[in-house]
């Protein structure tokens, strides 16, 4: 019995780009005119554990779930079938040929190892006849446009970046485009862990659900209609509240929104509203985030050793009762304990606080930084390589300035929860 002739299709490799609006993979699949196939894969490797910390924890988890669902229904709107596996990247592409004669592939390229380990190995199962598109897909300045501006050698400095890229580029627009309608051709599977969210906190200052329509009910919550943003920079180092500050960030780790589609919406209401030095500071932290992102990309693998990008050597630490302490939030500073025990049960912390307990664990502790950064990584909603271990470089002396950063964490206290509100939220008495 002849087997039956298999439809031709273009494979879209989601990542952490899980949006259809302003989405590269999705403009640069339509232009194929071919039938659309999507998949997403939970891979095992992010699920391993590092310094006994899970790598991927349940906020997240719960998070990445709630954004795929949403995905998969705004996808089955044009019957674009949306695979998703819990198992080996390149498994579930061996599963869709099972279905589909793959013609093209596309895909967002990434500059972590593990990242381009697993498109490697994606690459293989497709085969060198396989046509592959890679799509740069998380940047606010293009990398083409970075290695011009500053001759492919990039600076240490984050205030060298800014000044220069602030003078020189130009930020593209976003992405036009129509999903097709298509036939149904095939049903795909829908495989996701199990996880239930944790309890819920009142007060929690990330009380939000994952997927593209809350990003965009967020963003335009922030922006226009409590108009917030006018005071970012006065509210963004308060530790209480929701609209302290914009909280975009756990919608942009996993690309549920883009970061243009931010600034274009952050221009619009300085066009329409208001521009002050607070709408000014979102971009700025847009920058820091463009900064870390564009900086992976040139020192590569020195981003997650001891020494960092400036190649220190220095000595690694790994006191077990001490780090459990500290994540348990049962160190001797009550204002690094808040913090904690805030980020231990709700995956968020402030920025304010993250900077405090990461100067505590690398100074203070003493403990090797990047097992804080693992930490980090496991518990944050918002979780970003290249700004989580950018960030905790930064405070070990290892990163973008070779000086340290030790924060006075009574004096941050004193100023940050002068009343101890925060203090008292988070620690039982």
């Amino acid at each position: 019995m002849q087997e039956k002739q298999k439809q031709e299709c273009t494979l879209i490799w989601f990542r952490n780009d899980l949006r259809v609006f302003d989405n590269k993979l999705l403009k640069e699949a339509i232009a194929t005119k071919r039938y659309l196939v999507a998949f997403y894969a939970f891979d095992p490797v992010f699920f391993k554990r590092q310094y006994s910390f899970e790598r991927t924890g349940k906020f997240r988890l719960c998070f990445l779930i709630e954004t795929l669902k949403e995905l998969k229904e705004s996808l089955a709107k044009y019957n674009i079938p949306f695979y998703v596996g819990l198992k080996k990247t390149e498994t579930v592409v061996r599963e869709i040929q099972n279905d589909f004669l793959i013609t093209t592939l596309v895909y967002q390229e990434d500059e972590t190892s593990d990242e381009k380990d697993i498109e490697k190995r994606v690459r293989k199962v497709v085969g060198s006849k396989v046509k592959k598109i890679r799509v740069t897909n998380q940047y606010l300045y293009e990398p083409h446009q970075i290695d011009t501006l500053f001759n492919k050698k990039y600076p240490l400095s984050f205030s060298s970046f800014r000044n220069k890229v602030e003078k020189k580029l130009d930020i593209d627009t976003e992405l036009n485009y129509h999903l097709p309608y298509q036939d149904i051709y095939s049903q795909a599977f829908f495989e996701i862990p199990n996880c239930s969210r944790a309890e819920k906190f009142l007060g929690n200052s990330f009380p939000f659900k994952g997927g593209e329509k809350q990003a965009l009910v967020r963003l335009k919550s922030y922006f226009f209609e409590t108009k917030k943003v006018i005071d970012y920079k006065k509210t963004r180092n308060n530790l209480l509240g929701i609209n302290c500050s914009t909280k975009f960030s756990p919608w942009l780790s996993n690309g549920s929104i883009s970061v243009k589609t931010i600034y274009k919406e952050l221009k619009r209401f300085e066009d329409e509203y208001e521009a002050n030095s607070s709408t000014y500071w979102v971009y700025f932290e847009l920058l820091w985030r463009e900064f870390f992102k564009h900086a992976v990309r040139y020192h590569k693998n020195n981003f997650f050793k001891l020494g960092g990008i400036q190649k220190k050597t220095i000595l690694s630490i790994h006191d077990n009762k001490v780090i459990k302490n500290w994540v348990l939030g049962n160190t001797t500073s009550d204002f690094v304990n808040a913090n904690m025990i805030e980020l231990r049960k709700t995956g968020w912390m402030s920025n304010r606080g993250r900077q405090n307990v990461a100067s505590y664990f690398v100074h203070n502790l003493q403990q090797d930084w990047r097992i804080g950064a693992a930490y980090f990584e496991s518990l944050l909603v918002d979780y970003d390589p290249h700004s989580n271990y950018g960030n905790w470089m930064y405070i070990a002396g290892v990163g973008n300035s070779s000086e340290s950063k030790k924060f006075d964490i009574e004096w941050q206290a004193n100023t940050y929860d002068k009343y101890g509100e925060f203090r008292a939220k988070w620690i039982d008495k």
